[in-house]
């Protein structure tokens, strides 16, 4: 199931590793609407089995929840079992958080009620829960951005803020 959104954010987002491999996020560029998955129904078939109506209303229920304007959707944070509690999670949203101040964008993601505290460590705050039918409960968050961190919308280039700031 996750290979199909992580291939979806090679062309509609990003995928961010730790040089260890121990630790990715895959996210989504949603400044307009994005289209499904290439044949998302067809692979999503063969990859849940007789599950698939259970993943389609997961997908319905989570997309109507989601923000409608422009936004970054945090769709995985994953830290292997072996490398968890060591401060991999707490880094990637750093950096994570860090990219999306710069670019004056909020950020939205669904998490489980344990990775709760996790989220709102990093500026997330909770949303209205998702009940799955039969399934967990799923705690919609949203992030908006550090107005410290971002970069006039006027900066015509990087390296024009740098000077500005150097020339202050």
């Amino acid at each position: 199931m996750a290979a199909i959104w992580v291939e979806h954010a090679m062309f509609y987002g990003d995928i961010h590793l730790t040089h260890d491999l121990n630790a990715a996020t895959v996210g989504f560029h949603r400044y307009r609407p994005i289209p499904p998955p290439a044949n998302y129904h067809h692979r999503l078939t063969g990859a849940a089995g007789e599950h698939t109506e259970r993943f389609e209303t997961l997908d319905r229920l989570l997309t109507a929840g989601r923000p409608t304007e422009p936004h970054y959707h945090l769709a995985f944070l994953a830290v292997a079992p072996t490398a968890q509690r060591r401060g991999l999670g707490t880094a990637m949203l750093a950096h994570h958080r860090t990219r999306l101040d710069r670019i004056d964008l909020p950020s939205w993601t669904d998490t489980t009620t344990a990775a709760h505290t996790l989220y709102t460590r990093h500026g997330y705050t909770p949303r209205p829960a998702i009940t799955l039918p039969n399934g967990p409960t799923l705690q919609p968050m949203r992030r908006n951005p550090d107005q410290r961190g971002a970069v006039p919308t006027n900066a015509a280039h990087p390296a024009d803020r740098r000077r500005q700031v150097l020339n202050s």
